[in-house]
């Protein structure tokens, strides 16, 4: 008996770990966190170029991303998926239309010219797709409809990589009057799309061994991100590019990602009600299509804004955004959870 109880006592890191996950706060927002404290100690190693510097390592990187990404993907599952047509376009037009119109609305009538890279990399976050892991294990806890939350969060990912440039293309025509679109669509069919196709060309053969090792490359995904994360704000600390930055900003910064999540949040919910979806259609129509992808944000980033100084400001808001969804959406889905549990009893 007292063998039993020992073994199932948690240690006080433990029970402190279990209180931190439950607020979407883990070893990865951690990890961000000191990737930025680290760039700001010691950005030479960020900036130096070459064949052997991190930044060509990250890109690298990028690309066996993507292809392990397509190696996960089942064709047979994605086919299967296309029955529930109404909740793909409610998720793919809020991600895609809906967030990117509302941002320019907001910009149009808020922006300024003093802080034109963080305006940037807010419209940024409004244009990228949605995250797949998150929005699938948020789904999951909140007992809503898996299979098409892996539908969409999958389609997301390889719509993004025509959708986003597009829209960054406009934005960045219109407030600077130059954007090179062909290049950049090239750059990501090359460094993104070819992998994720050859991956999935191969899932047949090797895709056992993605589900296999599904955990490492999981941190071999984080690692990477880390990595393009590190190398972008060594680049912008060492332009002394957050000199200007107050903490008043910031703390604005973090209050407008975390409204304009919620005010997403919200409107997809009512347009679920007005679809007449079930429970579980609209879960999976909320958080997939409230929810926008670091993995995506941080490797695009790479060739959207290869020559631009300030990339580390630019995807400052994505990483607001990425941790205060991951903290709200957590909060939310357990919420939903407990309540399904509830109603059983």
């Amino acid at each position: 008996m007292k063998i039993n109880e020992t073994l199932t006592r948690q240690s006080p890191f433990q029970k402190v770990r279990d209180k931190i996950s439950r607020f979407g706060l883990d070893g990865f927002l951690l990890a961000l966190i000191a990737m930025i404290f680290l760039a700001w100690l010691w950005p030479t190693a960020g900036i130096q170029k070459g064949i052997f510097s991190l930044k060509e390592a990250a890109n690298i990187g990028v690309s066996l991303i993507f292809f392990f990404y397509g190696l996960r993907l089942s064709p047979e599952k994605l086919k299967s998926g296309l029955s529930n047509w109404r909740l793909h376009l409610v998720v793919q037009i809020s991600t895609f239309l809906v967030f990117p119109l509302i941002m320019l609305a907001i910009i149009y009538f808020f922006a300024d010219k003093h802080n034109e890279l963080l305006w940037l990399g807010v419209f940024y976050v409004a244009a990228l797709p949605s995250t797949v892991s998150s929005s699938v294990v948020m789904v999951s806890i909140a007992k809503g409809n898996v299979p098409s939350a892996i539908f969409n969060a999958s389609i997301s990912s390889l719509i993004g990589v025509f959708i986003t440039p597009l829209w960054m293309g406009l934005f960045l025509a219109t407030s600077s009057g130059s954007f090179d679109l062909s290049s950049v669509i090239v750059k990501l069919i090359i460094q993104v799309l070819v992998p994720v196709v050859l991956g999935i060309l191969l899932h047949q053969k090797f895709g056992w061994f993605a589900e296999k090792h599904k955990k490492r490359l999981r941190l071999f995904d984080q690692s990477i991100i880390l990595l393009i994360i590190y190398t972008s704000f060594c680049e912008s600390f060492g332009s002394h590019l957050f000199s200007g930055f107050s903490v008043l900003t910031l703390f604005v910064l973090g209050a407008s990602m975390m409204t304009l999540f919620f005010f997403m949040f919200f409107l997809i919910r009512g347009i679920c009600k007005l679809f007449n979806f079930n429970r579980e259609d609209s879960i999976t129509a909320i958080f997939c299509g409230s929810k926008k992808s670091l993995v995506h944000g941080t490797v695009m980033s790479k060739v959207l804004f290869h020559n631009v100084a300030g990339v580390g400001i630019i995807i400052l808001p994505l990483m607001m955004y990425h941790a205060l969804q991951l903290m709200a959406a957590s909060i939310i889905a357990q919420g939903m959870s407990r309540q399904v549990v509830e109603k059983a009893k």
